[in-house]
């Protein structure tokens, strides 16, 4: 099992293809979450940014926006830097579960196809950190692998726990390993961080959308 940052720099030369041909969805998914960050959309976070892949529709319907992007990969970071040198974006090279968000400073967050590797712990500590970070009456809208059934998200978990102990995993780090939770655990744990009207907007295959008001 390869840590998260070995994993995509060793893939960044084939990651957008990838995603936009091979992963059901995302190409879709793109689109899709671009149309539901709200026009007024001044400042707006993306977590695990990767190369930017999800910014190109959302700067094409409003190009003025200021983009705040995290992800621990330096290597994504620098490609998403060359594909968008003219637009506003401030890229922190960093992980966003330990990484200070700030208080009521976006309009929008965003987040695709990143948050499918971490426990229920980890993502209440994110959500609530997120939930302080947007303005009164900002939104979050999530796209990501999501499992179809609880069996599944038990399976994937319980695989998890047995490799970390098999592989003697080191704690503390992050490895790539898919850990996708339900819809409605991922709707249950943005209500217990405090967001509203938490749905799921779009679904194709596995690839789901959530939109959460703060």
């Amino acid at each position: 099992m390869e840590k998260m940052t070995d994993f995509f720099t060793a893939r960044v030369d084939i990651y957008d293809d990838h995603m936009i041909h091979e992963v059901e969805g995302c190409r879709e998914g793109y689109l899709k979450m671009a149309e539901l960050v709200p026009e007024k959309t001044k400042t707006l976070l993306d977590l695990g940014c990767g190369t930017g892949l999800e910014l190109e529709a959302i700067w094409t319907r409003n190009p003025g926006i200021a983009v705040t992007g995290i992800d621990l990969t330096s290597a994504m970071l620098e490609r998403l830097k060359k594909k968008y040198s003219d637009r506003d974006v401030t890229l922190i090279e960093a992980d966003y579960m330990a990484c200070e968000l700030g208080t009521e400073r976006y309009d929008a967050a965003v987040s695709f196809q990143t948050l499918h590797h971490f426990t229920h712990e980890e993502k209440l500590g994110l959500y609530e950190k997120l939930w302080r970070a947007l303005k009164a009456g900002g939104c979050y809208i999530e796209c990501d692998y999501m499992a179809e059934t609880q069996e599944q998200e038990d399976y994937f978990f319980a695989e998890k726990r047995r490799l970390e102990e098999e592989l003697k995993l080191v704690k503390g780090e992050y490895y790539h390993f898919d850990m996708p939770c339900t819809m409605d655990n991922q709707k249950r744990l943005l209500r217990q961080a405090g967001f509203t009207e938490v749905e799921v907007v779009w679904r194709q295959e596995n690839t789901t959308i959530l939109y959460a008001n703060r």
